[in-house]
């Protein structure tokens, strides 16, 4: 350490505290004591006297912020090739948990992905997106790995993919496995196909098409598209039917596993657990169900809506007060930031993550080494799936699949994934400024 005190030295490199990336560190503490506040607001109640109270959840949640806070600061103190070192071992340890946590977890509302550690609950799937991360900038950055055809891809997303399995269908946690797929942010800035992301919104396209006006409207659109392709491919570059055959086949197993998909998206549908389906069915507008799986949307938007342009003030939201919103304190706290900060309060929120989301988009495009581009991508696609989903979800875009807002959602499994994500990313970025 130097005479000033900000010279940290470590085996593979060295850094000083201004090689910190102190812009994102900001924004992560604005984000946390807002959150923290409204923790406070969404769980208040007229006993409580204290936003320090321990016995509620403002006052566990500081207890989760400060922790947090010192597992980053301890992340900064390990040698930057710790992370890469450990990832294949932590990846295998973190299946093994995966698997072992329903054994080990309490059934709430259906999901077995809670263990309790005494006074304390944790969800390992949290750190599993961290991991999996880890462990894809492992395998990816290898030397002789490029990303040019699908078999390339085979194995990353069987990375992606086991973690992903375990927690949807073992653990019955749809939203914390859903998460994974924000990996293909980094997928295509590596070079995977643009049309692979078409592919998966036509997915999403043709399963609401099957299953709110039937199969039969979803084979006519494959019908057209197919049409309109191969005319163009026959007749607009007037070359031999030798050269253009290529452009037929692929259009037409296009098309074949469009309508299999098309056949499927019922079966798939009716096999969903029924609280998964209610909540399609409602978001979708085949049945309407206010006191059921579309009770807490309508509540939000009243919420929401109820706080007009400036809102109704710090503790002064009636629905919040009230608790009619459920999960307002997790799930649903924006609907929170909506009644008591208005709309004002909303969209200052939203910018604030805009520009966290563009900032570790910009410390992945610095980064020199593979690894470290890669993991960042992983962690940039994380939380923008997170945001998206979650506003989504509370504004009724979405189905209700329990997706936590980073930094603003009561809950230390949530806080501490979060934190670590954040800190290795901003190790690894201190390790390349100190190479410079």
């Amino acid at each position: 350490m130097s005479r000033n005190g900000a010279h940290i030295s470590d085996s593979s490199t060295s850094f000083r505290l201004k090689n910190v990336d102190w812009w994102a560190i900001i924004l992560f503490l604005g984000l946390a004591i807002f959150g923290w506040l409204n923790v406070y607001e969404a769980s208040y109640t007229f006993d409580q006297t204290s936003i320090l109270d321990f016995s509620f959840r403002s006052g566990k949640q500081i207890v989760w912020i400060g922790t947090a806070l010192l597992m980053g600061s301890i992340i900064m103190l390990l040698d930057s090739r710790f992370f890469e070192t450990i990832s294949y071992v932590a990846y295998g340890a973190m299946i093994l948990i995966l698997i072992a946590t329903p054994f080990l977890a309490r059934d709430i509302k259906g999901s077995m992905s809670w263990i309790s550690l005494g006074p304390v609950s944790l969800q390992p799937a949290e750190f599993a997106k961290c991991i999996t991360a880890l462990a894809l900038a492992k395998y990816m950055s290898r030397y002789e790995y490029h990303l040019r055809s699908w078999r390339d891809m085979v194995v990353p997303l069987l990375i992606m993919g086991v973690p992903m399995t375990i927690i949807m269908v073992w653990q019955k946690e749809t939203g914390s496995a859903l998460v994974m797929s924000s990996f293909l942010l980094m997928f295509y800035r590596q070079g995977m196909s643009g049309y692979v992301l078409v592919t998966g919104v036509a997915a999403v396209l043709l399963f609401i098409i099957v299953i709110k006006w039937g199969i039969l409207p979803a084979l006519i659109l494959i019908a057209v598209f197919t049409l309109l392709y191969l005319s163009r491919a026959v007749y607009f570059h007037f070359k031999p039917f030798s050269r253009v055959k290529p452009k037929i086949l692929v259009p037409l197993l296009l098309s074949l596993a469009s309508i299999g998909f098309s056949l499927a998206c019922n079966t798939v549908f009716d096999h969903l657990p029924d609280h998964q389906r209610s909540r399609i069915e409602v978001l979708l507008g085949l049945k309407d169900d206010p006191q059921g799986a579309g009770y807490n949307v309508k509540q939000s938007l009243i919420a929401i809506g109820s706080g007009g342009f400036t809102g109704k003030g710090f503790l002064k939201g009636t629905q919040t007060k009230m608790h009619f919103v459920p999960e307002q304190a997790t799930d649903f706290i924006f609907c929170t930031v909506g009644e008591e900060w208005g709309f004002i309060g909303s969209s200052a929120l939203l910018i604030v993550y805009l520009f966290f989301i563009l900032r570790l988009i910009g410390i992945a495009e610095r980064q020199k080494e593979l690894f470290a581009r890669i993991y960042a991508y992983c962690v940039a696609g994380i939380f923008l799936f997170h945001l998206t989903v979650n506003i989504g979800m509370v504004l009724g875009l979405f189905p209700v699949i329990g997706i936590p807002l980073p930094f603003i959602s009561y809950g230390g499994s949530g806080m501490w994934g979060f934190t670590i994500l954040l800190f290795i990313l901003l190790r690894l970025d201190a390790a390349r400024a100190g190479k410079m």
